[in-house]
């Protein structure tokens, strides 16, 4: 089920940090999307979520930018980046 594994940093002031387990488990617990598509998602550490094949990263950027916003986590001035993780 869980095929990828995603890197989840946000970047601010020029520097990249790896969002917090905390920010991760907050999305990944709360079903806020209707969407089960991220259903699929799993907190491992800081900066790391194993993901289902299905679930598009796009999507899942803007839900858990927004979300991570909401939740005032995110920095206004920062910039999430979800990438697939070599």
């Amino acid at each position: 089920m869980f095929a990828r594994k995603i890197r989840v940093e946000y970047e601010e002031d020029g520097q990249r940090r790896a969002c917090p387990l905390k920010w991760l488990d907050s999305f990944s617990m709360r079903n806020f999307t209707n969407s089960s598509v991220f259903d699929d998602t799993l907190p491992v550490a800081d900066g790391v979520m194993e993901i289902g094949k299905k679930v598009p990263l796009d999507q899942l950027t803007a839900a858990m930018e927004d979300w991570f916003r909401r939740k005032m986590y995110l920095p206004k001035a920062a910039k999430l980046i979800v990438a697939d993780q070599e």
